[in-house]
């Protein structure tokens, strides 16, 4: 046992140049993955600075197109998304599509989808397209409780959701998009969970009935970066 302990330790002043401690193998390691971590973080900041590019070029012309047809709707100019008010789609307490929304839809969805889907670099990085239905918290007549109020609105979102996910295909945006408009689209109803507010604090009942479109873009994975 003693011998190889000394064989295990190097020798004072020993002139190897093979002899690597663990403390130097682990330094190195560290070193290594450390170099591949910043190059990782690096291609990631580039791919996301790119996407985010080509969303806001994206919201901007959506904008410009919108604003030329004259069609009423609120885009956030930095992903894309678009509010849409239950006044400009729906009959009253209704999620029945109004003629007016009809017309609304068949001006509004070609301009959003094949603007969304004429740009290859976006595409490749959404993962999906929400339509996503809002009320306001005003109670439905006969309910009594919160719960039973928030079921009755989310209801209601949802099929007003689905409505214009619906009405959406019958519109005459270019129908080489719609593989890929079905494998993204998803219908959600959000009851009144994400109220408009006014500046004092209080809910504003007509800005929270609304409809928005929201594009999801996928997440970088570091494992993905390293093979794991």
């Amino acid at each position: 046992m003693a011998i190889l302990a000394k064989k295990a330790k190097a020798p004072e002043g020993a002139d190897n140049i093979f002899w690597t401690t663990m403390a130097d193998l682990m330094l190195g390691l560290a070193i290594i993955f450390m170099t591949l971590f910043i190059l990782a973080m690096t291609g990631f900041t580039q791919d996301t600075v790119q996407q985010k590019q080509e969303q806001i070029k994206a919201s901007q012309e959506l904008t410009e197109k919108l604003e030329q047809e004259d069609i009423q709707a609120e885009v956030d100019e930095m992903t894309g998304d678009i509010k849409i008010s239950d006044l400009e789609l729906f009959e009253v307490n209704s999620w029945n599509l109004s003629p007016k929304g009809k017309q609304y839809l068949d001006k509004l969805i070609p301009i959003y989808v094949n603007t969304i889907f004429s740009k290859p670099e976006l595409v490749e990085g959404i993962n999906n397209i929400i339509i996503q239905g809002h009320t306001d918290s005003q109670s439905f007549s006969g309910l009594k409780t919160k719960d039973e109020q928030f079921a009755k609105n989310m209801e209601l979102s949802l099929k007003r959701a689905n409505s214009v996910a619906e009405y959406m295909f019958k519109t005459n945006y270019n129908k080489a998009y719609s593989e890929q408009l079905r494998s993204r689209l998803i219908v959600e109803g959000k009851s009144f969970s994400e109220p408009i507010l006014k500046s004092d604090g209080t809910e504003d009942f007509d800005k929270s009935r609304r409809v928005e479109l929201k594009l999801t873009v996928k997440r970088w994975d570091i494992s993905q970066a390293f093979g794991f």
